[in-house]
């Protein structure tokens, strides 16, 4: 005796994992998942130390405001948010130089990043601090590691400036790389 299931059987069943995989968010472009982290780009509220080296009175903390400056002795305003700290010091090497001094050696840090967020199956969701080429595996350890409900091979994670969170497989032999501002979400597994 042959036992055929018909094929509208599997339609609602189709249809349920369908909206499931759906409600993940959408796979992230492939130049996301790179070996190497992504350049951090400053923005507002972020904290950084210019020191002009020999120039005491050009040296100092600046924080980024709102509108994306810090306001600079001698040059005032300087937008910076969207750059990377060496596109800071590029910047202000270029409006310092010649008219203010000649080859001026400046290093641009940043001292204090914005938090990431990390949400869902760990053992202490939270704000937890970034530190420079932060993986999602990392922010997780920080976060107290999975519950035992928690699915260990994906994490939803949703960009600062990205309105869409986006699935990333976490796999050993490519990094996840979070940056400020993320929040990183672990789901429940399914089985």
């Amino acid at each position: 005796m042959k036992f055929t299931i018909p094929a509208r059987s599997f339609a609602p069943l189709l249809l349920a994992f369908g909206m499931l995989a759906g409600c993940a968010g959408s796979l992230p472009p492939e130049a996301e998942l790179t070996a190497n982290p992504p350049q951090y780009q400053i923005a507002a509220n972020d904290q950084l130390r210019v020191t002009v080296f020999d120039e005491e009175s050009l040296s100092g903390e600046h924080v980024v405001t709102s509108e994306g400056n810090i306001a600079f002795p001698l040059l005032g305003d300087i937008p910076v948010a969207g750059q990377t700290p060496s596109d800071v010091r590029e910047l202000i090497y270029e409006r310092l130089s010649p008219d203010y001094m000649s080859d001026p050696r400046i290093n641009v840090e940043v001292l204090s990043y914005r938090p990431v967020y990390v949400l869902g199956e760990v053992g202490r969701s939270g704000t937890y601090d970034y530190v420079p080429e932060m993986t999602a595996t990392q922010a997780i350890a920080a976060a107290g590691g999975y519950t035992y409900r928690a699915d260990k091979n994906r994490v939803v994670i949703r960009r600062r400036n990205d309105p869409q969170e986006r699935t990333y497989e976490l796999r050993s032999d490519r990094p996840v790389w979070v940056m400020p501002g993320d929040t990183i979400t672990v789901g429940e597994r399914y089985f």
